[in-house]
């Protein structure tokens, strides 16, 4: 086994869970990150965890789906049986085809999303992490060979995260105090929303491996404004590219996208919450330095932006205060490295990519 898997698989035991003896560790993964699921394994052997696999194949799925009658789709109970039983959840991503289910009926997709929203719900409410195990397709996705994504990968897994938590640590310090957010972008993204009253949280690993962002929730009915997405990202099997939105006391009036807008169309269908925006999130791993159409690596990039149509991140939602819901949680990125700055109620907190805490900071 190369090395690098035992020891990405490691931090996912020990920094992002803290597996303990005797707990239920769930894993969903696929047929084809088994490398990893093996080098999980053997540590959850070490801990004497009790480990459990979940996970279909992309074509047993989607000949599943292709089948089924939109009617007939209903909650998965073994599913969710399996997550209400698991202590730890642990999600590995990878694939050889990306594009598996770009052919899926976006209806199925959207009842089956709904029909099984209380597996969601109870995997949100239990400790959990997912990452990435580097695969052919996920590799191509990139524009990158498959050795040079793998290193890619494990350099951006494998970082000082005490150090990525002091330096996000001081954007969490400006931004949980605020009570409103504006974020301008070129001439097409003068967005602001309310946040007062909600927390700051910093995602150093311990969800997302890799982490690398500060994030936050916007009060449903407060986002007002336009908002230009010019880096692309992947849904359901299809790329969307230059998204364009405008919203009205928080709602979605009115959309674009340069490619698969149909795409961009079944998302915000897939039911009211899908209108509405469920996190702000800050990229602020610079390691991470390229758009890999993988949410998990491109939302952490250095110098962007993110905002998630659909439900709201709810660790960060404080009891008692309002929060989106939806089934769906779709983030979209704008790069902020030129002609755009953030502002906490009315103080520039970055420009062009600088933070005002960093060498180089311009008011």
């Amino acid at each position: 086994m190369d090395p690098r898997v035992r020891k990405h698989a490691k931090i996912v035991v020990d920094h992002c869970l803290d597996v303990q003896a005797g707990e239920n560790v769930l894993v969903e993964a696929k047929p084809a990150v088994e490398e990893f699921v093996v080098a999980l394994y053997e540590l959850l052997g070490e801990r004497n965890a009790l480990p459990m696999r979940v996970g279909d194949s992309p074509r047993a799925s989607q000949a599943y789906l292709e089948e089924l009658d939109i009617g007939t789709a209903s909650l998965k109970e073994h599913r969710l049986a399996a997550y209400e039983a698991a202590d730890k959840v642990v999600l590995v991503w990878g694939m050889e085809n990306t594009r598996a289910s770009s052919e899926m009926d976006p209806e199925i997709s959207n009842a089956m999303g709904e029909a099984n929203r209380a597996v969601f719900e109870e995997r949100m409410d239990t400790p959990w992490v997912g990452t990435m195990h580097p695969l052919s397709g996920t590799a191509q996705e990139a524009e990158m060979s498959t050795p040079a994504y793998e290193e890619f990968v494990y350099d951006a897994v494998t970082k000082d995260w005490e150090e990525q938590r002091a330096f996000q640590e001081q954007l969490v310090e400006l931004l949980d105090p605020a009570e409103e957010v504006r974020i301008v972008s070129g001439d097409e993204t003068d967005i602001t929303m309310r946040v007062d009253g909600m927390d700051a949280g910093n995602d150093y690993a311990k969800r997302n491996l890799p982490g690398g962002e500060v994030y936050t929730v916007p009060i449903p009915d407060s986002v007002e404004g336009e908002v230009r997405f010019d880096v692309p990202v992947v849904q359901r099997g299809k790329q969307l590219a230059g998204v364009w939105l405008r919203f009205e006391e928080g709602e979605v009036v009115e959309f674009e996208a340069e490619k698969n807008e149909e795409t961009l169309a079944s998302i915000l269908d897939a039911d009211e919450g899908a209108k509405r925006l469920g996190e702000l999130g800050i990229g602020m791993n610079r390691d991470i330095d390229q758009v890999t159409n993988h949410m998990l690596f491109d939302e952490k990039m250095g110098d962007t932006v993110h905002l998630a149509l659909g439900t709201a991140i709810e660790d960060v939602v404080p009891e008692g205060q309002p929060s989106n819901e939806s089934m769906v949680h779709v983030d979209m990125l704008v790069d902020m490295n030129e002609d755009s700055y953030i502002e906490f109620d009315g103080e520039v907190v970055q420009r062009n990519g600088t933070f005002r805490f960093e060498d180089g900071f311009e008011e």
